[in-house]
């Protein structure tokens, strides 16, 4: 027997953890955080307790409870005995929080599949970022814990397309796919009743829209008996997007001024990142990184595929933010970020400050205390790179972000392109692919893959389909 279980991303979008079972053999396809359902219990200083264990997660519904899955360390805090993992495997689509985070909670026992690219994100997130019980999806520290105690590591498996591996009854066939996080892939999956497909994240606008080509073309030819896919926009239709757009829509904007140019994006868009990196260059700018964001350049610069600038790069300046002290003493930085502090190319904000035609800093909304510093002159460019706000907590900061531009006179300025396909090329895909059973995933509308599929299932949260 062949089937499917949705956990998440059904009627939400993201929070993907899709069980897929097949004779004996169960494994999740993604496990990532739900963001929607989390904030509505939770926010930047309300959080699910970490001594509690697992308990504040399973009482609020942000993780399934089911048996044989989730750490012993986190079931003994919650007063439950340690389970035999029950699941052979995870596999990770993309490295991006809502189908990767909660891979956390995850047995050290049950292998993770992902792609290399993905591996080099997710150790530059580990090493720049405070460890949390919702951020260890590569090695974890057994709570309660001791801090002279290693991380225990979990069991990577890595692969890149081309590659074939079986899990117990499955084989599964991973193909790249072009989204806004590089080393996405979608999933075909062999199972004893016939091919499964899931898209994971998909764009067809992007800069490598080959890659979502080459994956729609191969789920086309082994005719699926079911269909994953997301859908994300699958209600917008808007005007034409692609990174060359924004791009020449940024670069006009930076082109001829002699003004500061703050860039706020996602660095893990290395698309978006890659395009900034260029502005800077063509106008004769350095690119300044935040001290946090060097993590991505020290690792991803060693994937030669995705062609990434290496810290030494001429063209690159890492911020130094003022911390502790206030007078930059190497006693300041701790950690991992101590390796950069002491770099030829580091800036201070007082040193941009003098040098503001010069510079383009991707630095964004949590470094606007460094204006301060800078002191901006009116006339200054914030270019808002990233999508717009779509929840009551994004639009406050849209609102503290509008105090901030108007307090220094700056010019606001919004160029960017979504990390997933419109609704009429999702429609397209599922049109092309022709599966005899969809399920559409990730998305607030999932009714409107009616208009292309006859034979549609809008899944129910903890519902095992039988295929």
């Amino acid at each position: 027997m062949t089937s499917l279980t949705f956990y998440g991303g059904v009627n939400e979008i993201g929070g993907n953890k899709i069980l897929l079972k097949d004779k004996d053999t169960k494994v999740f396809l993604d496990f990532g955080k739900g963001f929607g359902r989390r904030n509505k219990f939770f926010e930047e200083y309300l959080n699910p307790r970490t001594a509690n264990g697992i308990v504040d997660f399973l009482t609020m519904g942000l993780l399934p409870d089911i048996h044989g899955v989730y750490r012993d360390d986190l079931l003994v805090l919650a007063d439950r005995k340690p389970e035999e993992p029950d699941i052979d495997a995870v596999l990770l689509t993309h490295a991006h929080a809502d189908h990767a985070d909660y891979i956390s909670f995850l047995h050290q026992d049950i292998p993770i599949y992902m792609g290399e690219t993905c591996h080099l994100i997710l150790k530059a997130l580990e090493e720049r970022s405070a460890r949390t019980l919702e951020k260890e999806v590569l090695s974890f520290r057994q709570r309660p814990y001791d801090r002279k105690e290693e991380p225990i590591p979990r069991k990577i498996k890595e692969f890149r397309t081309g590659d074939k591996f079986k899990i117990g009854s499955l084989e599964v066939e991973p193909i790249h796919v072009d989204h806004s996080v590089p080393g996405a892939y979608g999933f075909i999956i062999y199972t004893s009743e016939g091919p499964i497909v899931y898209t994971g994240d998909i764009r067809i606008h992007g800069t490598k829209s080959q890659m979502t080509r080459d994956f729609i073309e191969k789920a086309k030819e082994v005719k699926p008996i079911a269909l994953i896919c997301e859908g994300t926009r699958i209600n917008k239709n808007g005007k034409e997007e692609s990174e060359q757009i924004v791009f020449n829509d940024a670069n006009k904007i930076v082109n001829g001024s002699d003004r500061l140019v703050f860039a706020d994006f996602n660095f893990k868009d290395v698309d978006r990142m890659r395009t900034f990196y260029n502005i800077a260059k063509e106008n004769g700018r350095k690119f300044v990184v935040k001290l946090n964001d060097a993590f991505f350049l020290k690792y991803l610069s060693q994937d030669p595929q995705l062609n990434v600038p290496k810290l030494d790069d001429e063209d690159i300046a890492i911020y130094l933010p003022k911390k502790g002290s206030g007078t930059y003493s190497d006693s300041d930085y701790k950690g991992a970020e101590k390796q950069f502090v002491d770099q030829d190319n580091c800036l201070t904000a007082d040193e941009i400050s003098t040098k503001k035609s010069e510079v383009l800093c991707a630095l964004g909304f949590y470094s606007f205390t460094s204006l301060i510093d800078m002191k901006p002159r009116p006339g200054a460019i914030y270019i808002h790179s990233a999508s717009e706000p779509y929840t009551e907590e994004q639009e406050i900061s849209e609102d503290r972000t509008q105090n901030w531009i108007d307090h220094f006179g700056m010019n606001k300025y919004q160029c960017h392109c979504s990390g997933h396909a419109q609704g009429r090329e999702l429609l397209e895909t599922v049109t092309e692919i022709a599966p005899k059973t969809l399920y559409p995933v990730h998305t607030e509308h999932p009714d409107l893959y009616n208009k292309v599929s006859k034979n549609m299932v809008l899944v129910e949260e903890g519902k095992e389909y039988k295929i």
